[in-house]
């Protein structure tokens, strides 16, 4: 029996998380993460099919890609071809790709727009080919669904040569799980994805909102790097672009120390000065915690106002989507979000929200249209979906 099994691949700068996919059946069969790469503390870990522990001690990405070959098979497991999550696609990849010595030389072309991710991608795939030589693979951009943003959206009111000769303009990320929860926000809905005006947020310690229009992305709060936009775990978002001299001024520091701040001591930990993690601080500002209740709010209205101001990418709102781990269980964060938005008509059903909208649809708001729901995101089962894709159109 032919394998519908795809081995969707994510690899950080010390770690390698995988995930093996049945595309059809849309099941994940087993997932696991090798972590501390590069450490005396190595170890891999993975549930499903089987589940274990190994702690191989100080190994690398290529090692630890033959410690996932190892468990795959000793669980049994076959697989079809690889999906390699890759962050920045620049505007050459606007969709997923084969890997090939053509598409990974331009994959090496754009590391310097996302120097702290694309390497460690590349690695990935690197290690993927020398671990599994005979496997097809392909790269899923989290950046080429929004390749479909009018100029009016992507464009930074800059000297236009720095866009034309260094491709500075806004990109955008999480494209796979906006993609994702869109799609399957018009199949619950029962309406045709081309038809629908939505507004996605993806909410986790990385944070992001697009405006989706027709199944297509017309504005996202992201940009050049995955730094801007909302209030994220550590990540500042938005900030006025002279904070950067001014703190080099002001504290004597350099550029990348500053950039170290707003990436990763800002955000809900910078606010709070307490956690990245929304659960903790919700937990300390019902105590009482005067900077934690501070940091929510901050989150809250940022997120409150990007919803608003991407509607008007869109022209009208048909549903809002809370995704990512903060808009599928924080059911504080979705109501307070709501109650700064009753312009748009989105009007909160309290016992609804209480209960994620598994009730209706994942519906937690009164009234069809515009709606607000929650929709689980699964971004390893669309880049299993779309390597299977890319490799069909190969054979």
């Amino acid at each position: 029996m032919k394998s519908n099994n795809i081995l969707v691949i994510n690899c950080g700068s010390s770690s390698i998380k995988f995930s093996l996919v049945d595309f059809e059946a849309g099941t994940h069969l087993l997932t696991g993460q090798a972590e501390n790469l590069g450490a005396a503390d190595g170890s891999l870990k993975w549930t499903g099919v089987s589940s274990g522990v190994k702690k191989p001690g100080k190994i690398g990405h290529e090692e630890a890609m033959r410690e996932i070959v190892s468990v795959l098979r000793e669980s049994g497991c076959s697989f079809v071809g690889i999906g390699h999550r890759v962050v920045h696609g620049g505007e050459h990849f606007s969709q997923s790709a084969l890997v090939s010595p053509k598409t990974v030389e331009a994959l090496r072309a754009h590391q310097h727009l996302a120097p702290l991710h694309n390497p460690v991608n590349l690695l990935g795939i690197e290690a993927a080919q020398a671990a599994f030589p005979e496997h097809p693979q392909a790269m899923v951009f989290d950046t080429a669904f929004h390749q479909s943003m009018p100029r009016r959206a992507y464009l930074y009111p800059i000297p236009y040569h720095l866009f034309s000769e260094h491709g500075v303009r806004r990109y955008g990320f999480h494209g796979t799980s906006h993609r994702f929860v869109t799609a399957k926000a018009a199949e619950t809905l029962g309406r045709p994805l081309e038809d629908l005006a939505l507004v996605s947020a993806h909410l986790g310690n990385g944070c992001s909102a697009t405006a989706v229009l027709g199944g297509k992305s017309m504005d996202t709060t992201m940009g050049l790097t995955p730094l801007e936009g909302l209030v994220m775990g550590t990540r500042s978002g938005d900030v006025d672009p002279s904070l950067h001299k001014y703190l080099c001024d002001t504290l004597n520091l350099n550029l990348d120390e500053v950039s170290s701040i707003l990436n990763k001591q800002s955000g809900l930990l910078g606010l709070s000065g307490i956690s990245n993690d929304m659960r903790t601080l919700l937990e300390a500002e019902a105590k009482g915690d005067e900077r934690a209740a501070i940091a929510v709010e901050v989150f809250c209205y940022r997120l409150a106002k990007a919803i608003a101001g991407l509607v008007v990418g869109l022209g009208r709102l048909d549903a809002l989507i809370f995704t990512g781990g903060i808009g599928e269980n924080s059911k504080p964060v979705r109501a307070r979000t709501l109650a700064l938005l009753p312009f748009l008509g989105l009007h909160l059903d309290e016992a609804a929200n209480e209960d994620h909208g598994r009730g209706d649809r994942g519906i937690i708001t009164r009234g069809d249209s515009p709606c607000a729901m929650v929709v689980a995101t699964d971004e390893e089962l669309l880049i299993a979906r779309d390597t299977a894709r890319v490799l069909a159109e190969k054979s």
